[in-house]
Formats: structure tokens, C-alpha cells, sequence
């Protein structure tokens, strides 16, 4: 159910709804742009390293505004658009780790980047999601007006989490190291000549910005599905979802065009296992019931293709091929190709 306050924002005509739509976008690019070279110093200063910090620090920071859109929807009776926006923006940002192996000229990014530690935050990723199909499939259940594996899905992120840490601190596997493969080192101006609490306040203050153009996304997101015809499937799946996920890309791009290749990699598939969350967050907010059983095919479809494009990655870091067509992966255009064709189908669905 609709509050009085969205009700407000339905009476926008549907042209001032993608104006501000598009430029909230920009403001969460923008904010993207800012949080990249934080991160890398954050990773450098406090020695935990590009991938734990791309992976879970920035990964939760660039991912507040996809949050609150997932949150708002849900709150405001939009089940079908809190859960694709949470789902599609998995999706979305797989793909754009796509779009910056091109910005990354010398080699195949997978190749260059290779980590244990993205490694398993895509098996976990994997893990959460077939979790989500597993509820879905069962009966529903609630307990204080939300569905027990919201909860079970943030134990499984944090032990997950919990053991890439450890993972990462004695590693039992390691990618081979070759020509074009780039190390994590620390940069020593870095440790000397930034102030650790300057950094953090820039963090939660361009935190605050995202989160803020988060919730007018969503807002604006529901008078263009309403005014348009497009389903709520559809315009969470992909245009809030990409929205939203703009940090994700600048971040990952502007982390390649500074020689951050595994912070990168770990803010896209750490922020994707992060998002998964979204769902219990949205849970919990949605006031109708399971939101696990408002979802219809379409939310499975996405979840189905969003594993398979998780799947298609995962192969691409094992596999590792050092030189691609025009230097870009097989693993690259295969997603590129499975997206485009899997929301074709979601469209036409």
C-alpha cells in the first residue's frame, strides 16, 4: 500500500520523473567517482589489502543506494521492484566488470586480477542465491511478520565473510603468478601522508550522498513504471537496478585506469554477495507478508540468469585466459551476450 507520501510523487508528470531520475543517477556516479581512490587508500593504510576492502568495505558503501531503493519499494507495497532491483543490480554490475576488462588494455582483467579471495566471494555468492530459491520454493513462514531465512541469509554472508578473511590470511591455493598478472602492493605514500580519520569521514559522508539519491530513485523509479506501462519486473530488474549500481561501474573503471585491478574485481562480486542482502533487508520492511512469496517467474528468472552470469565469471577467473579478441575475455562477452539476451526474454515475458 501506496503512503500519502509517494502518492505525492505519482502526482509528477512522467518527463520531470526521468529528469530526476537521470540526474540522481549522475549524483550516485559522481559519488562513485570519489569513493574509488578512498578505497584504495583505506586498503593501503590499514594493510588489509584491495580485495577485503573492495569486497566488503566499498562494496556495502557503493551499495547504499540500491538498499534503500529495495527497502523503499518494499515499504511502500512494491514487492516485484524491491526484489528485482535487488537481484537485477547483481546482474547489472556482473556485467560491468565486462565493460571495465575493456578500459583494461594490456591484458584480460580476470587474468590480471587473480585472487583467492574473489574466487570464493563468487562461490558465496552462488551459495546465497540458490539459498533465495530454495525459500521461495518452500512454504511460506513468518515469524514477527518476517520470514526466518532473511535472518538465516545474513548469518550465511557474515560466516561466508568470516572465512574469505581467514582465507585470504593463509591462503591454500594460489593463481599463478605470469607477465600481466598484478600484484597488491601498498603504496607507501599512502601509508605516510593521509589521516586515517579524514578518510573515514569522506567515506560516510559520500555514504550519506548515495543514500539520499538512493531513496528519490526508488520514488521516482515507481511513478516511471506506473506512467510508462513497463512492469515493476521489469523497470526494477533493470533501469533502477543500473541506477543505482553506477557506483559499482565508476568505481571498478576508475579502480582500472588507476592500476587498482583487484580492488575492481572484489567491489563488484563482493558488492553482489552484499546485495543478495537486500532482499532481507526488504523483507523486513515489506509489510504484506513473505517477500520470498510475493516474488513471481520473473524474479526467478533473474535470479536464475544472475547464477548463471555469476557461474560464467567464476569460470573466467579459473581459467584464466592471459589474451582475449581486442585483449578482452571470452568470460567478458559471453556476459555481455547473456544479459542482453536474458532480458530480451524478461521483457517479453
Amino acid at each position: 500500500m501506496l503512503s500519502a507520501y509517494s502518492l505525492n510523487f505519482l502526482i509528477m508528470s512522467l518527463w520531470l520523473a526521468i529528469i530526476i531520475f537521470i540526474a540522481l543517477a549522475a549524483v550516485v556516479g559522481f559519488a562513485g567517482t570519489l569513493l574509488t581512490k578512498a578505497a584504495d587508500q583505506l586498503a593501503d593504510i590499514t594493510g588489509l589489502g584491495e580485495a577485503l576492502v573492495g569486497g566488503i568495505l566499498l562494496g556495502a558503501v557503493t551499495s547504499i543506494s540500491g538498499i534503500i531503493t529495495s527497502v523503499t519499494a518494499a515499504f511502500e507495497g512494491q514487492p516485484e521492484l524491491a526484489f528485482s532491483n535487488a537481484i537485477g543490480g547483481i546482474a547489472a554490475q556482473t556485467v560491468f566488470l565486462a565493460v571495465a576488462d575493456i578500459f583494461y588494455s594490456r591484458a584480460n582483467l580476470e587474468h590480471a586480477s587473480a585472487s583467492f579471495s574473489n574466487l570464493m566471494q563468487g562461490v558465496l555468492l552462488v551459495v546465497m542465491l540458490g539459498f533465495v530459491i530454495v525459500v521461495m520454493a518452500a512454504e511460506p513462514l513468518l515469524i514477527a511478520g518476517t520470514h526466518p531465512a532473511s535472518m538465516a541469509l545474513l548469518v550465511i554472508y557474515v560466516l561466508g565473510t568470516r572465512l574469505i578473511s581467514k582465507a585470504q590470511e593463509h591462503p591454500m591455493w594460489k593463481p599463478s603468478s605470469t607477465s600481466e598478472t598484478v600484484e597488491d602492493v601498498p603504496d607507501e605514500d599512502n601509508q605516510k601522508n593521509i589521516n586515517l580519520s579524514w578518510l573515514i569521514t569522506r567515506f560516510v559522508l559520500l555514504a550519506v550522498m548515495v543514500g539520499f539519491a538512493g531513496y528519490f530513485i526508488a520514488q521516482t523509479a515507481i511513478v516511471i513504471s506506473s506512467k510508462t506501462g513497463i512492469s515493476a519486473s521489469f523497470m526494477g530488474a533493470l533501469f533502477t537496478s543500473v541506477a543505482t549500481s553506477l557506483p559499482e561501474l565508476v568505481v571498478s573503471v576508475s579502480a582500472v585506469r588507476q592500476g587498482a585491478l583487484t580492488l575492481a574485481v572484489s567491489n563488484i562480486i563482493g558488492g553482489n554477495t552484499f546485495d543478495v542482502l537486500f532482499v532481507s533487508f526488504s523483507d523486513v520492511a515489506y509489510q504484506e507478508g513473505s517477500l520470498y512469496h510475493a516474488a513471481n517467474s520473473s524474479q526467478l528468472f533473474i535470479i536464475s540468469l544472475t547464477i548463471l552470469l555469476t557461474s560464467v565469471l567464476l569460470l573466467g577467473l579459473l581459467h584464466r585466459q592471459k589474451y582475449g579478441f581486442g585483449k578482452v575475455g571470452w568470460e567478458s562477452v559471453l556476459s555481455i551476450l547473456i544479459f542482453i539476451g536474458g532480458y530480451i526474454i524478461l521483457y517479453l515475458m
